[in-house]
C-alpha cells in the first residue's frame, strides 16, 4: 500500500468522503463533551474538509480552511471556506473565539508551526480544540486509511505527535491546556466494527485509546 501526501489523498478521497467512521464518531462525541459551545461565536475550522462539522455550529461567523480544493468543492455553499495550509493561515490575528483543528494535525510534520498559527488567530480567552489519532492506536497498528471511489484502500501520510509534546508546543504559544480526553474503543462504536465484520478486532481492541482531544485557552 502506498502512503499518499495529505493533499493528494484527500483530493482522491473527496469523491467518496462522507459517512462517519469509528474514529470520526468517537472524536465528535468527545469534542461535544468538552462543552465549549460554538453558537454566537466566531469559529474557525482548520482542516475542515467538506465542512460537515461547521454546518451544525450555529456560529456568528464560521470559516473553514483546508489543503484540499476537492474537499472544499463539496462544502455546503453557505460556508466560508478557503484553500490554505495550517502553517500559514490567511487570516487576521485574534479573529476567532473558537478554533478547531480536528483529526488533521497528524498530517503535518511541523506541529509546532500549526500551534503557532492556531494561537495567533485565536482571540484572548478564546479556546482551541485539537484532536488526532491517539499515539497508542498508531502503536497498536491503526493507520489513516480510506477507500477511494474505485474501492481501493489508500493510506494517508501521518506523523505521530506525542501528547506531552503537543501540550508543550501549545504553551510556548500562549495556549494553556484546560482539558484532555482520550476516548477508547467501546460500546459507542461497536456497530462500526460489527458492520465491517470485525467483531474479533473489536474484542481485541476494546479499551484501546483511539483518539486524543486536547482543549486549550489562549492566555496571552
Amino acid at each position: 500500500m502506498t502512503t499518499l501526501p495529505a493533499r493528494e489523498a484527500y483530493d482522491l478521497w473527496a469523491g467518496s468522503y462522507g459517512p462517519e467512521t469509528a474514529v470520526s464518531a468517537l472524536e465528535d462525541d468527545a469534542v461535544r463533551a468538552l462543552n465549549l459551545p460554538t453558537s454566537s461565536r466566531a469559529l474557525l475550522d482548520v482542516g475542515c474538509g467538506t465542512a460537515r462539522r461547521m454546518a451544525h455550529a450555529r456560529s456568528n461567523v464560521t470559516v473553514g480552511v483546508d489543503l484540499s480544493p476537492a474537499m472544499l468543492a463539496r462544502a455546503a455553499s453557505a460556508q466560508h471556506v478557503a484553500a490554505a495550509t495550517a502553517t500559514a493561515l490567511p487570516l487576521r490575528d485574534a479573529s476567532f473565539d473558537r478554533v478547531w483543528c480536528r483529526l488533521m494535525i497528524g498530517h503535518v510534520a511541523a506541529h509546532e508551526a500549526v500551534y503557532a498559527e492556531l494561537a495567533r488567530v485565536c482571540s484572548p480567552n478564546g479556546d482551541v480544540v485539537v484532536s488526532d489519532f491517539h499515539p497508542e492506536a498508531v502503536a497498536a497498528g491503526h493507520r489513516r486509511t480510506f477507500r477511494d471511489a474505485q474501492g481501493v484502500v489508500q493510506e494517508v501520510e501521518h506523523h505521530v505527535h506525542a501528547i506531552a509534546e503537543q501540550e508543550a508546543a501549545a504553551r510556548r504559544h500562549g495556549l494553556e491546556p484546560i482539558e484532555r480526553r482520550e476516548p477508547a474503543v467501546g460500546p459507542s462504536i461497536q456497530h462500526f466494527y460489527d458492520g465491517a465484520g470485525l467483531h474479533a478486532a473489536y474484542e481485541a481492541q476494546c479499551g484501546l485509546p483511539l483518539v486524543v482531544v486536547l482543549a486549550f485557552r489562549r492566555t496571552s
